[in-house]
C-alpha cells in the first residue's frame, strides 16, 4: 500500500509586527531547518503581531517551532511590547494543524512534548489549548490568555491558573518572555462566498442564518424586534445552520460586491462544499446568487478533493477519475476561479510544499520519454520497472471501463456501483505507480551500496551488509508489484462480466496487462533473490513468486474466456 505522507501545518504568532529585522531572523530560522517550508509571513503594523506558516513532516515542524521559539525570545523583550491584539508572550500562541496522514490526536501529542520541551530548555512557561489542553476549560485559547501579559503577575502566583509546563513564580526571566500558548487545532479555511448584490444588510443576513452562533431572538419582528435576553441579560441567539463557522457579510469595493465571510473552524464538521451548497441555499431563499468562492489563504488537498467528488456524485457520476480531474469539478462547482484564476499549486498547502523539488520521477516523464530513457544503455530503468507501469497500465483499462459504464446511456441507476470499480481501481493505479519509481530506486540503492570503500576489513563488512540489504529491498519490491497487479484481475473480471460489452476487450487487454506485470516482476523477485546470502528468505521469495504467476495465469486465462464470449455473443 502508499504509504500516506504525514504533513502538519505550524502556524506560530510572534508579539513583533513593526521590527522587520527582528521578524526576519526568527523567519530565516524556520527557512534554515530542515525538512519544513515557510509559506507565509504576515506582519501586522497595528497589531504589532507577525503571523508565521510553515509545513513539514511532524518532526521536523517541532524542531523548527521550537528554534523559532527560542529565537523569539532571545529578540522580543515583552515589557516593551504595545498592540491592538490579544498577547501573552514573544511567542503568542503556537498551533500544530494536521494537515495530511495525521490525526488531530497526534498532533496534540506533538504539541504537548513541545510545550514541555520549550518549558524545560527555554524556560519560557507554556500552557497547553485546544486538542493538547490538559483542562476542559483551556481548550479555549481566551482563558490561557485571560488577562493577557499584564496578568501574569498575578496567574504565576495562583496555583489553578498557573501554566502546564514550567510553572515558577514571576521574575525577570518571565517579564521578558512572557507565556506561550502550544496546542493543536483543525485545520481553518477562511473563505469568502461572492454574491450579486451589493447590499451589506443581505449578505448579514445571509451570514446569520448559515453561522453557528446565529442571531439574536426577538419579539415581535424579526428584523427589529426587541432583543429577547436570558435571565443573566445576555441575549437568547437562534442557531445558524452551520456547525463550526463564523461569519459576517460585508462589501468588498475592489470587486463592487457583497460577500459572506466566513471561517470554518472545524472542517471535519462542516467541509467547504457543505458550507457552499448551505450558503447558495439560504442566499436562494432571499432572491440572491452565489456567483463565486473565494478562498483566503491555503486549504489542505482533501477539502478540493471531497468537494469535487461530491458534485461528481450528485451528477450521479463516477469519482474513481485521476485527481486533476477532480480538482477541475471542485474549482468550476464552487466558482473559485470567479474574481481571479485559481491555481491549486498556489492554495494547496501540499502543492506548496513540493514545490521547487527538482528531482525527476520516472512518472513525471512523457510515454516517448519513458520509453527513451528505457532504452538507453544504462541499466534502470528496467523490467521491474515497466512490470509496475504494465500493471498501472492494466489497472488504467479496467478503469476506464468503469468509467464508461457508469456513463452509459440507459445505466443511469448503476453508476455508483461502476464509481465504485473506478474508485477501487484509481487506487491500484496509484500504487502500481509508485512502485515504477520504487524499482528504480531500489536498484540504485545497490549501486550505492557496491560504491562504498572496502579498503579495511570493516569497511568490507558494512559495504556487504549494506549490499545484502540493498538487494533484499530488490527483491520485496517487485513482489509488492505483483501482489498490487493481482488485484487487476479482479476489476477486469467484473469489467467483463458487468461492464458495458462494447468494451470488453478493453478489460482483456488489462488482465493481458495484469499477467505480464505479474510474470516480469516475477523474474525481477528471483534474480534478486538469487544474490542473497540468506538462502531461506531467497527461496521463500522465489516460491511466493512463483505461487503468484500460477495464479495470473489461471485469472488472465478466465477472464479472457469471458471476453470471447462476450465478442462472440
Amino acid at each position: 500500500m502508499t504509504k500516506t505522507r504525514k504533513i502538519v501545518e505550524c502556524v506560530p504568532n510572534f508579539s513583533e509586527g513593526r521590527n522587520q529585522e527582528v521578524i526576519r531572523q526568527i523567519t530565516d530560522v524556520i527557512e534554515q531547518s530542515e525538512g519544513v517550508k515557510l509559506l507565509d509571513v504576515d506582519p501586522g503594523e497595528a497589531t504589532n503581531r507577525t503571523v508565521v506558516t510553515f509545513v513539514g513532516e511532524p518532526e521536523d515542524v517541532v524542531e523548527a517551532a521550537f528554534k523559532a521559539v527560542k529565537k523569539a525570545g532571545e529578540l522580543i523583550d515583552m515589557r516593551q511590547h504595545h498592540g491592538a491584539h490579544p498577547r501573552m508572550g514573544a511567542t503568542d500562541v503556537l498551533p500544530l494543524v494536521p494537515v495530511s496522514g495525521i490525526t488531530l490526536e497526534e498532533c496534540a501529542v506533538f504539541a504537548r512534548q513541545l510545550a514541555e520541551r520549550i518549558a524545560r530548555e527555554l524556560a519560557i512557561p507554556c500552557y497547553c489549548y485546544e486538542a493538547a489542553a490538559f483542562r476542559p476549560e483551556r481548550k479555549n485559547l481566551a482563558v490561557c490568555r485571560e488577562g493577557e501579559y499584564e496578568a501574569l503577575p498575578d496567574k504565576l502566583s495562583q496555583a489553578e491558573k498557573a501554566p502546564d509546563f514550567g510553572a515558577r513564580p514571576y521574575d525577570e526571566g518571565v517579564a521578558r518572555t512572557g507565556c506561550t500558548t502550544v496546542g493543536a487545532r483543525d485545520f481553518l479555511i477562511a473563505v469568502n462566498f461572492n454574491l450579486n448584490t451589493t447590499s451589506t444588510r443581505r449578505a448579514n443576513a445571509i451570514a446569520f442564518d448559515v453561522r453557528e452562533k446565529g442571531r439574536p431572538k426577538r419579539e415581535g419582528n424579526p428584523i427589529v424586534g426587541k432583543p429577547i435576553v436570558d435571565a443573566d441579560g445576555n441575549s437568547v441567539m437562534l442557531p445558524g445552520t452551520l456547525k463550526a463557522t463564523k461569519a459576517i457579510g460585508w462589501f468588498i469595493q475592489e470587486y463592487g460586491i457583497a460577500q459572506v465571510s466566513m471561517n470554518i473552524t472545524d472542517i471535519n464538521t462542516t467541509p467547504l462544499h457543505v458550507a457552499f451548497d448551505e450558503v447558495c441555499r439560504c442566499a436562494q431563499n432571499r432572491g440572491l446568487r452565489v456567483t463565486g468562492t473565494e478562498i483566503v489563504g491555503l486549504v489542505p488537498e482533501r477539502t478540493l478533493i471531497e468537494a469535487g467528488k461530491y458534485f461528481l456524485r450528485k451528477q450521479n457520476r463516477s469519482v474513481g477519475i485521476p485527481k486533476e480531474d477532480i480538482l477541475k469539478i471542485a474549482v468550476k462547482s464552487m466558482g473559485l476561479d470567479d474574481l481571479r484564476p485559481f491555481r491549486p499549486q498556489e492554495k494547496v498547502v501540499e502543492y506548496l510544499l513540493d514545490a521547487g523539488q527538482t528531482e525527476q520521477q520516472l512518472t513525471d516523464l512523457t510515454v516517448k520519454g519513458f520509453a527513451d530513457e528505457t532504452a538507453r544503455e544504462s541499466p534502470a530503468p528496467g523490467g521491474g520497472s515497466v512490470s509496475a507501469y504494465m500493471g498501472a497500465m492494466g489497472a488504467a483499462l479496467g478503469t476506464m471501463v468503469a468509467n464508461l459504464s457508469s456513463h452509459k446511456p440507459g445505466w443511469d441507476e448503476r453508476w455508483e456501483e461502476f464509481s465504485q470499480w473506478a474508485e477501487k481501481g484509481m487506487a491500484i493505479e496509484q500504487e502500481l505507480l509508485r512502485l515504477v519509481n520504487e524499482d528504480t530506486a531500489a536498484f540504485n540503492k545497490i549501486m550505492a551500496a557496491f560504491g562504498m570503500p572496502k579498503a579495511t576489513e570493516e569497511d568490507k563488512r558494512l559495504r556487504s551488509q549494506a549490499i545484502q540489504e540493498a538487494t533484499r529491498f530488490a527483491a520485496e519490491v517487485p513482489l509488492q508489484t505483483m501482489k498490487a497487479s493481482m488485484k487487476v484481475f479482479a476489476l477486469c473480471r467484473a469489467m467483463a462480466e458487468q461492464g458495458n460489452p462494447n468494451s470488453v476487450s478493453d478489460a482483456g487487454v488489462g488482465a493481458l496487462a495484469a499477467r505480464a506485470a505479474v510474470m516480469g516482476a516475477g523474474l525481477n523477485v528471483k534474480i534478486n533473490a538469487t544474490s542473497l546470502k540468506d538462502k531461506a528468505l531467497a527461496e521463500r521469495l522465489a516460491e511466493e513468486a512463483e505461487t503468484l504467476v500460477h495464479q495470473a495465469k489461471a485469472e488472465e486465462q478466465a477472464i479472457i474466456d469471458l471476453v470471447e464470449k462476450v465478442i462472440l455473443r
